[in-house]
């Protein structure tokens, strides 16, 4: 089901048909040094854990990570969507791209309109977001969303230092 469409881009609901193409984000070197390391190393834990999060996220809140593909070959590309997580007090907007698509704007490009899709239909008020505090590309993305530093901290069950920005939305 598809969510948001850009110039580029659609962005839609994940699958369990995606799993491959999410096991293979979620092990990359990058994914795993600044945001997190799921531990899922086959496709049927891959399955599981678009279930158990996105799709289950979907049901349950009506919103979740999308799958962010290029319109004119329907190539998945990465992730760009919004969380509701038991450490924060706000939804915040997530996004990862495998390494062959990051610098071509892609992400700003899904961001910017996940962050529309927050207020303008979703109608929140206030959007989170964390980043590692060494990760310059998506700390500078967020600022130029609009996303404010709020504080440097550590989210419960983490161990290092993560930066938590806040949009809020006027209007």
């Amino acid at each position: 089901m598809q969510i948001l469409s850009t110039e580029r881009l659609n962005l839609r609901v994940m699958t369990i048909d995606d799993a491959d193409f999410y096991l293979a984000l979620i092990n990359d070197p990058s994914f795993i040094e600044n945001i997190h390391d799921k531990g899922i190393r086959t496709v049927e834990a891959a399955k599981e854990a678009i279930i158990n999060g996105p799709l289950t996220s979907q049901a349950k809140n009506g919103f979740s990570l999308y799958v962010v593909e290029r319109k004119d070959d329907a190539q998945p590309m990465g992730i760009c969507g919004l969380v509701k997580r038991e450490t924060l007090k706000n939804i915040d907007i997530g996004y990862a791209f495998l390494p062959q698509y990051v610098g071509q704007g892609y992400a700003r490009e899904a961001a910017r309109a996940v962050v529309d899709y927050a207020h303008n239909h979703l109608q929140l008020s206030t959007l989170a977001a964390i980043t590692s505090p060494t990760n310059d590309n998506s700390n500078k993305l967020l600022q130029n969303l609009g996303f404010v530093l709020e504080a440097v901290v550590v989210l419960a069950g983490e161990t290092k230092d993560t930066k938590l920005y806040t949009h809020e939305f006027v209007g």
